[in-house]
């Protein structure tokens, strides 16, 4: 890292510099820190007392030495404490959009109400209009995409975006078509999802193309089998919930992803066997921890990481997170 890169985590430079020397030179100890920095008396102790806060520093041991934390371990806490500041900002930035509201209200005083449905021209804006709507989802995204294969490019464009929504605890409901799976990018993909958080079920006979956001807003192509001719943005209630209706019933017919299987193992095999982050929720769960220190670790949200819980107890037929814990022992899950 260049001079004072750990700013955009919140660590100064003065304090950077001190993390960096006990890196450089493990095992110092704090009363020798002011000497060997050359810095005014107290001030490299205050810099350590922060850096133990950040957990960069370990506590002092029995002849007061004190060395750094594994940089790997003690920059993803960081990174996790960020992004839960900038996620809480992007928060109250979302909740002050009742202004706009109020404001459009005052328009539409003087004007004839919108109808409620926008036509979106050509797929660059169709992409730019999915992002946005993605980014701001706060609460559920439910998606009828009957692709048969995704390009790198397309796969590239839509991780961060989906990871940074089950990160924050938006629950995604995806179907996708069987034939997807046919192709290891795609499918490595999809598993990917899943083991993050995400609800993907496959299904065999379906050609209906439909996005939901929040359920307040639906999107739906006016040529299913040519996107490129555009697509329809609806805001209306009654036509969101046909369009959520409509998805519904294609879920519920459709199978899940774990039961799919890909030719390497049986789909009773899958179907019982927990998925990457399961299995790590499991871990969590016996270490015994409280459910922040879980979904911290995990890089999940704490409502993801309970409905987790929920889901894994509800499986195994446990009426306590001890018996789950158990149970999962027994079945050789952990």
């Amino acid at each position: 890292m260049g001079e004072n890169e750990m700013s955009v985590f919140g660590v100064p430079e003065a304090e950077e510099e001190v993390y960096r020397h006990f890196l450089r030179n493990p095992g110092t100890r704090a009363d020798d820190l002011d000497v060997l920095l050359r810095s005014r008396p107290g001030e490299a102790r205050a810099g350590i007392a922060r850096l133990q806060e950040l957990g960069l520093l370990l506590a002092e041991d029995a002849e007061r030495r004190i060395f750094p934390a594994d940089p790997e371990g003690a920059l993803a806490r960081l990174v996790d404490v960020r992004l839960h500041a900038l996620h809480q900002e992007l928060q109250r930035v979302t909740r002050s959009w009742h202004v706009i509201d109020g404001l459009r209200a005052e328009r539409e005083a003087r004007t004839p109400p919108p109808q409620g449905v926008e036509q979106l021209e050509g797929l660059a804006q169709i992409r730019n209009r999915i992002d946005d709507l993605a980014f701001f989802a706060r609460e559920e995204i439910l998606s009828v995409e009957p692709y048969t294969r995704l390009s790198e490019e397309n796969i590239a464009r839509s991780r961060p975006l989906d990871l940074r929504c089950l990160r924050r605890g938006v629950r995604i409901r995806n179907v996708v078509s069987s034939v997807a799976l046919q192709d290891p990018t795609t499918a490595a993909y999809l598993r990917e999802l899943a083991e993050h958080g995400a609800a993907i079920r496959v299904t065999a006979d379906t050609t209906e193309r439909l996005l939901v956001y929040d359920r307040r807003a639906a999107l739906v192509p006016l040529d299913p089998r040519d996107t490129s001719r555009g697509a329809l943005l609806a805001h209306r209630s009654g036509l969101v919930s046909n369009v959520i209706s409509l998805f519904e019933r294609i879920w519920d017919q459709a199978d899940e992803l774990s039961r799919a299987g890909d030719g390497t193992e049986s789909s009773e095999d899958a179907a019982v066997r927990p998925s990457g982050i399961e299995r790590r929720v499991l871990v969590s769960m016996c270490a015994g921890g409280k459910d922040e220190a879980g979904a911290r670790k995990l890089g999940v949200s704490v409502r993801t990481y309970r409905r987790h819980v929920a889901d894994l107890m509800q499986t195994l037929g446990a009426a306590s997170r001890a018996q789950a814990a158990l149970l999962a022992r027994e079945r050789g899950w952990i």
